[in-house]
């Protein structure tokens, strides 16, 4: 009994990573494939092909990349951004959405480097990511101030926090492998060594 249990068990730790990643990935490629894939099986009919739209998808923004660097369509994207971002509530939420999307993609990324902070009033440390160096334009006082977010374990919500920069370490760990580490609420503990140092 004890045997089947166990080989059971393994059949769980196998199996499941396995078929959640592939569930994922399936799922990913059905959505980025429907995004243009929608407007072509209407034209296409029986010929489409599954991928097809993800292909279309991509050369659409690759071209629209493209375009953004030229005069004339650039000019035209400007004014539809300066537009977007004068109209009430859509301003609100057109920035965000940007400003997460140039965030991850953009040449000044977030999330880049993990940061190591002190819970007050203990010595408890707390993992968390630099998402910000700059306060003093969002408010002059917080000059001196970094912001970290500190995201949940088992979730995406996390929490925003403003401190001093003296007291934030840097610390020489992949992002990646710290929002495992925070995710899985320490399972996932494999990294490259640590190497720590003050902002």
């Amino acid at each position: 009994m004890k045997s089947l249990l166990k080989n059971f068990i393994n059949g769980i730790l196998t199996i499941v990573p396995i078929f959640l990643a592939i569930f994922v990935v399936i799922k990913t490629f059905l959505f980025l494939d429907s995004l243009m894939g929608n407007v072509l099986r209407n034209y296409l009919k029986d010929d489409y092909i599954p991928g097809v739209g993800l292909l279309a998808t991509l050369i659409l923004i690759t071209l629209l990349g493209w375009l953004s660097t030229k005069f004339i369509t650039g000019s035209i994207i400007k004014v539809v951004d300066r537009l977007l971002e004068k109209i009430p509530l859509v301003k609100t939420i057109y920035s965000v959405i940007k400003d997460t999307v140039h965030s991850f993609l953009g040449e000044k990324k977030s999330f880049s480097k993990v940061a190591l902070v002190t819970i007050p009033g203990t010595e408890m440390k707390s993992l968390g990511f630099i998402t910000s160096e700059s306060l003093e334009d969002f408010y002059h006082p917080l000059k001196e101030y970094i912001a970290v977010y500190v995201p949940q374990t088992f979730q995406v919500a996390g929490f925003t926090f403003l401190i001093p920069k003296e007291q934030v370490e840097i610390i020489d760990v992949k992002p990646e492998n710290a929002m495992k580490f925070i995710l899985s609420g320490g399972m996932t503990s494999k990294g490259n060594p640590v190497k720590e140092h003050s902002m």
